[in-house]
């Protein structure tokens, strides 16, 4: 089919009928959003709230008959269900609970799975999480690299990746690859400059299919790029996901560990094991002359990391060549692993290492959930 529109998706949809109500997905006003990129399309599908538990067979229908269109060589659907006010009965702020029996792990074949937060953005969380990701591969071990930060994915331009995933015989994603590094991200499905106007359930759904239908195959360790903050795509992650330990990313500046702290006791809340805090920004060294200046203090994030009795993984310096690199796919690790400041990433990437091995005889982690008091 040439020149694959949204009109050919929405009419192939035409023909998915609901279970229970009068009519089809899209003349019941269910679709949307249809993102088509190449052969690579994604779609929501909004439902009630009380549909939730039985809406899999309607979301598999859906990406059935797109994927039986000429062209499409993958579909990605989540479902979304937005509430009406006054639906959910009045009840006191939900608790964390735990449950009583380890769950299943959500990616087989990865053995840890390493978030890198932040509390606020523009601390350098994603250079960090690309850094840390090609340092363990590097350092010899089989490394995958999910970017969950939905709203702006990064990973692609600071990889170096291009191109669309594939889909398997099974119907599931080939990663793109960088530097033996397995990636995926939201950026390869969608154009870059396309916004991610999504809600939070269907922000939920898209972490998960990237998580549970992609051919991630075996891995030593999965590095994980949250978005900032502690909303949907934490919770998600924390809640269905087996997190092996979190990154904390900050700079030296109080406001900056001001949510830094915020994302520490987040993780503490959901039984999550913090591995360490980095210092990125953490000081500027003149290239000509050598002088060392703390732009934004220095040394809060240790001071930060022994206070809430954390270890404090590394000490990141300000520096336009990681910036440049990033901008054009080529991190530093790589490109310059002589360069001290690839030293310190590399440096990170052994700490992480080294306390995923001391992790590595503990028991399974215990998953939290959302319960009502």
């Amino acid at each position: 089919m040439a020149g694959l529109t949204k009109e050919h998706v929405l009419r192939a949809l035409g023909s998915v009928r609901h279970p229970t109500r009068d009519g089809d997905v899209v003349s019941l006003g269910m679709i949307t959003g249809v993102v088509i990129k190449g052969g690579n399309v994604g779609l929501s599908i909004e439902i009630d709230p009380s549909e939730a538990p039985v809406s899999e067979p309607l979301r598999r229908a859906c990406e059935q008959a797109v994927k039986n269109l000429a062209g499409v060589t993958s579909v990605t659907a989540v479902l979304t269900a937005e509430r009406a006010p006054g639906d959910r009965p009045a009840a006191p702020p939900p608790t964390l609970g735990r449950q009583e029996t380890p769950a299943r792990p959500a990616v087989p074949g990865v053995g840890a799975i390493v978030a890198v937060a932040s509390g606020k953005g523009g601390v350098g969380k994603s250079t960090t999480a690309v850094n840390l990701a090609m340092g363990l591969a590097a350092l010899g071990q089989r490394v995958g690299l999910l970017d969950a930060d939905i709203y702006g994915p990064s990973l692609p331009r600071m990889t170096g990746a291009a191109g669309r995933p594939n889909a398997t015989s099974g119907q599931k994603l080939r990663p793109m690859e960088s530097y033996g590094v397995k990636i995926m991200s939201m950026g390869f499905l969608v154009e870059e400059d396309t916004p991610m106007i999504w809600r939070g359930p269907m922000v939920q759904s898209a972490i998960q299919q990237m998580l549970s239908d992609v051919e991630w195959g075996e891995l030593d360790v999965m590095v994980v790029d949250l978005p900032p903050g502690t909303g949907d795509a934490q919770l998600t992650m924390a809640q269905r996901v087996p997190l092996t330990g979190a990154v904390i990313v900050s700079t030296p500046q109080d406001i900056a560990l001001l949510d830094a702290r915020k994302a520490i006791n987040m993780f503490r809340k959901v039984d999550v094991p913090i591995l360490g805090i980095v210092e990125n920004m953490s000081y500027y060294c003149c290239p000509k002359c050598g002088h060392r200046a703390e732009i934004f203090a220095h040394g809060g994030a240790r001071l930060c990391a022994e206070r809430y009795g954390v270890d404090f993984l590394a000490e990141i310096p300000l520096d336009a060549e990681i910036r440049e690199l990033s901008d054009a796919g080529r991190p530093i690790v790589l490109a310059r692993p002589e360069s001290p400041q690839a030293q310190a990433y590399l440096r990170l990437a052994m700490s992480v290492r080294d306390k995923l091995a001391e992790l590595a005889g503990g028991k399974a982690r215990r998953f939290p959930r959302i319960v009502w008091a």
